[in-house]
């Protein structure tokens, strides 16, 4: 199971991507370079680690050995890997670096970054409407799957939380809180969301693991903060203190260092608590929660 593999899941996962992500054909190389630049540039594959063990959880089944849910692992990880390019921008938060190399608009260009990212949406949906298709008695679950990932990706999820972020309108802890469970949380309810229902979850664990999502995604977001001020160059992948020289409202600035921590922890003992709810079997994802996001301390 995954909580046993967590180490080797990446590049294992990252071999099946490599075969699914779409290719711009003839007379177009840069745009392919400069999208499998940031999206074969490592990291700990949190969100597709996260939907393959939502799958398991409630199907029994391992998660390589279905096709479907490959695809839609590989479309998201695709989604949060265009998010992350645009969100580096210049008119958005100006980031010189990503998971300690440069990042895509620094080695590609401002013009070409913006086309990568929009090329890994699309690609993304292209790779999802295919597994539709393909498959045959499962259609209607990937159907479902694919609307909930793009209601998530989109103005009601990560989208408006960027629009909160980059107008400057998240400066109290309301509209903080709001902000980080659209733009981080989302995501994380389309990864367990998503493998829940290609694992065959019923209604009411579906909805379910859209609350694990949001109360782990307030921890991850929140320990972000704390590593920006905290932390180092080799736990955060870029500059540590970025936030701050942004001038931009954390949850540390709002609430001191002591708080957040506490706060994110609490935030993370909520998601496992909910997680021991739901009719399936949720020790490999509690153990991914505890060893990936609780890292508050």
């Amino acid at each position: 199971m995954i909580s046993d593999k967590m180490n080797i899941f990446p590049e294992k996962f990252e071999t099946y991507m490599e075969q699914l992500v779409p290719r711009s054909g003839r007379g177009t190389p840069q745009i392919d370079e400069a999208m499998r630049y940031s999206l074969f540039a490592g990291g700990k594959r949190l969100r597709p680690m996260l939907m393959a063990a939502s799958y398991e959880a409630f199907s029994g089944s391992l998660w390589e050995d279905d096709k479907t849910l490959l695809a839609f692992m590989t479309a998201l990880e695709m989604i949060h890997t265009y998010s992350l390019i645009h969100d580096d921008l210049p008119a958005m938060d100006d980031d010189d670096f990503r998971r300690g190399k440069k990042t895509n608009h620094i080695v590609f260009g401002e013009d070409m970054a913006i086309l990568a990212g929009d090329g890994l949406l699309n690609g993304a949906f292209e790779v999802m409407a295919q597994a539709v298709q393909d498959a045959d008695a499962r259609q209607a679950q990937a159907l479902q799957a694919m609307t909930y990932i793009a209601r998530t990706a989109g103005v009601r999820g990560m989208i408006g939380g960027q629009v909160i972020d980059v107008t400057g309108t998240g400066n109290d802890e309301k509209s903080l809180l709001v902000m980080y469970q659209k733009k981080t949380g989302a995501l994380l309810a389309a990864a367990l969301t998503a493998g829940a229902i290609l694992g065959g979850a019923g209604r009411s664990d579906q909805r379910i693991m859209g609350i694990v999502a949001l109360k782990a995604g307030m921890a991850y977001q929140i320990q972000d903060d704390i590593l920006d001020v905290a932390g180092n160059e080799e736990e955060t992948g870029k500059p540590v203190g970025s936030d701050e020289k942004r001038n931009q409202i954390t949850y540390v600035k709002l609430k001191g260092l002591d708080q957040s921590r506490m706060d994110a922890d609490r935030y993370l003992d909520e998601a496992i608590g909910a997680l021991q709810r739901i009719h399936g079997q949720p020790a490999d994802l509690t153990a991914i929660f505890k060893s990936l996001i609780g890292r508050s301390k």
